[in-house]
């Protein structure tokens, strides 16, 4: 399995690591979890949609 490197701001992986601790989970597993569900909502058939959805995603992270 490859490592990523993903720039978060402190109190949002604050909230990740409480929703693992409660679901009982590893932060890696919680955030491939929303991930597998974002591509599922989202699709891959529109790829001009997901490319804004991708930009919105990496500056909501930033």
């Amino acid at each position: 399995m490859t490592r990523i490197l993903v720039s978060m701001p402190d109190d949002f992986l604050k909230s990740i690591d409480k929703i693992a601790n409660i679901e009982q989970r590893t932060r890696s597993e919680l955030i491939r979890e929303a991930l597998r569900s974002y591509m599922r909502r989202t699709g891959v058939q529109n790829a001009e949609k997901s490319e804004r959805n991708a930009d919105l995603l990496e500056n909501l992270l930033q």
